[in-house]
């Protein structure tokens, strides 16, 4: 198997070892979180199916690119929404490698005010 640098990076080495141990099921999607440096995203998926069951982006919240804690709280918001709308109430929370704090922290909190559970 070819190594390549992206998969050496301290965060994707945190992330593999996360997903390890978590998998999203029908009745308990992951919700992944993704920061980029302009933008923040997140989206529920069933592993088992292998599909994308609701998203929601800061790209998607107006012109303005953004990725702090008010646009994470945005977020959340929205995908609780979204999952909602989908039929998901419960979910696999998924940090990606990012530590639980700052906006992936506002993220989780706004989608758990949202109505999901996790």
């Amino acid at each position: 198997m070819k190594v390549r640098r992206k998969d050496l990076s301290p965060r994707a080495r945190r992330a593999r070892h996360i997903r390890k141990r978590i998998r999203g099921t029908s009745e308990r999607p992951r919700l992944s979180v993704y920061c980029s440096l302009k933008y923040i995203y997140a989206q529920v998926i069933d592993d088992s199916q292998g599909r994308t069951l609701a998203s929601a982006s800061s790209l998607r919240k107006g012109g303005v690119a953004r990725s702090n804690i008010a646009a994470a709280k945005e977020v959340g918001a929205a995908l609780a929404q979204a999952a909602k709308a989908a039929g998901v109430s419960a979910v696999v929370f998924d940090r990606a490698g990012y530590k639980y704090h700052g906006k992936v922290k506002a993220l989780a909190d706004a989608a758990r005010e949202g109505g999901l559970q996790f």
